[in-house]
């Protein structure tokens, strides 16, 4: 696998003798630390596709309580990522993600979308794009708490949300196993099953491992907002025994 390295305002990745992910104290401003295989390729020549699987070991340098920003592996599209393409696509992904606060995701129905957690979403589908249209009407009908509660398992469907906290401790060693099928996608922590659904995002799409320090809060009720959160020391992420590869026979995939 040919893997890229991204090193923005600070940033630093190295890979000897396992990968090292980290970003500094900041006051202001971006900072990422990332390596991924799909720098400079149009989405449509992303690598992966459902039949695929990711095997790594992870710790983080702060429990989920002190850590700040977003981090995580997995699988996307890389939205904004496309150099030829002068518009951001639909998201899609199928991932472990990390969001501290104030990051809130509209994943669950009930309580900020944040934490430590594992997850798919696909909203490139002709299913999600029908939806579209409406979403003037949605976030009018959202306001009020009944119409919500009807209204967001349906469109959880339509857009392939899937989303399930994981329990542990983040600043210890754990082995992640993602096994992303046609069928579904099964999320597997220390060799135990944590999260199994039958959303599968469309591919191709492309292996990212990152730690930054931004935010972003997208509500049910129409709340939007971006930006980055300030460091006050360095944060990090370790990586060992990484494999992207197709799904075995035989496998848990």
């Amino acid at each position: 696998m040919d893997l890229k390295i991204l090193e923005i305002n600070g940033g630093c990745v190295s890979s000897e003798p396992l990968w090292h992910l980290e970003i500094p104290k900041i006051d202001k401003g971006y900072t990422n630390a990332q390596v991924d295989d799909y720098h400079d390729l149009r989405r449509k020549h992303y690598l992966w596709n459902p039949g695929s699987h990711l095997s790594l070991r992870a710790r983080f340098s702060h429990s989920a309580s002190e850590l700040r920003g977003t981090a995580g592996f997995g699988f996307w599209n890389a939205p904004f990522g496309d150099p030829s393409v002068p518009w951001p696509a639909l998201p899609r992904a199928v991932w472990f993600f990390f969001a501290s606060d104030p990051n809130n995701l509209p994943l669950a129905l009930t309580g900020p979308g944040q934490g430590w957690f594992a997850a798919t979403i696909g909203a490139g589908t002709l299913q999600a794009a029908t939806v579209l249209p409406l979403a003037p009407a949605i976030l009018l009908l959202n306001q009020f708490a009944s119409f919500r509660y009807r209204l967001w398992p349906r469109l959880r469907q339509h857009f392939s949300i899937s989303y399930l906290p994981i329990g542990i401790s983040m600043d210890q060693w754990h082995k992640y196993d993602l096994s992303w099928k046609s069928t579904g996608c099964e999320f597997r922590v220390d060799d135990d099953l944590l999260h199994r659904t039958t959303y599968s995002p469309k591919g191709p799409l492309g292996f990212v491992c990152w730690i930054d320090n931004q935010y972003l809060i997208v509500t049910l009720r129409g709340k939007f907002r971006w930006g980055t959160l300030k460091l006050g020391q360095p944060q990090w992420m370790e990586i060992d025994n990484l494999a992207v590869g197709p799904i075995l026979s035989g496998s848990n995939g």
